[in-house]
């Protein structure tokens, strides 16, 4: 009887673990892309002009598990470096996002209140969270370029 309960438990595991798409398998190194910059909160930059484009990184996302809720800021609202603006609920847990350069929000991606799963499928297109103008371009020096980020990530998952 004890080893028909442990099967079946063993099944109801399995199937679970299918249904939330949960791999027990570890996975490729998350992508890091060339042109963006990175803050070592795990957010990323992309500048165009004077304004940058702002999300979680992939290897963020990764981390977190599936995405639930997103809390975005107002437009128009202004954030400061290193400095929280919203955040993102997961199964796993709620993390804030933290700005990785100061200015005003002039845009934000309200898909994302529908559509918060965006972040884990698309994090660097679909899953970009806020536009800002950026107030301080020198911010940008203290950010990390992509081979620094692939090794602060590594360095980082190495202990844990």
């Amino acid at each position: 009887m004890a080893a028909a309960a442990a099967a079946s438990r063993a099944l109801w595991a399995c199937r679970t673990a299918s249904y939330l798409r949960i791999s027990s398998f570890p996975r490729a190194f998350s992508t890091v892309l060339k042109d963006l910059k990175y803050a070592d909160t795990h957010e990323w930059v992309k500048v165009e002009g004077d304004s940058a484009t702002i999300g979680v990184t992939d290897h963020a996302q990764d981390h977190l598990g599936d995405v639930v809720y997103v809390e975005l800021p107002e437009v128009g609202s202004t954030v400061s470096q290193r400095t929280n603006f919203g955040a993102v609920e997961s199964v796993k847990a709620t993390s804030d996002i933290n700005a990785p350069v100061s200015g005003e929000i002039i845009q934000v991606n309200d898909e994302l209140s529908e559509k918060p799963g965006f972040i884990n499928g698309s994090p660097y297109e679909k899953g970009w969270i806020i536009k800002v103008k950026i107030s301080d371009p020198s911010e940008l020096n203290s950010l990390m370029d992509d081979e620094k980020y692939k090794k602060f990530c590594e360095e980082e998952d190495g202990k844990h």
